[in-house]
């Protein structure tokens, strides 16, 4: 009576993984064949913000380091002309 028993416990168990064999089989196909939307919508989310910086212009930091390495320029060509001055008026 056991050996009947334990054989009915072994077909139940049996029956229940290829249930779930065929479960996890049907879900794989799934997955595979959906079309991922999210993706579409993180490309399309991108696009969207990529687009808001490119409208602007310069950021600040950007505005200001320009504006030293100009200003850093003209102060270089004004100690040079000082420089110049200073020459000749010592060879004078």
């Amino acid at each position: 009576m056991k050996n009947n028993e334990s054989s009915k416990i072994l077909k139940f168990l049996a029956v229940i993984g290829f249930i779930a064999a065929v479960a996890a089989i049907a879900f794989a196909v799934y997955r595979f064949l959906t079309p991922d939307y999210l993706e579409d919508f993180e490309d399309d989310f991108d696009d969207d913000f990529d687009d808001y910086f490119e409208d602007e212009d310069e950021s600040p930091v950007e505005e200001a380091a320009e504006k030293v390495s100009e200003a850093a320029e003209d102060f270089k060509e004004a100690v040079s002309d000082a420089a110049e001055d200073f020459k000749e008026a010592v060879t004078e």
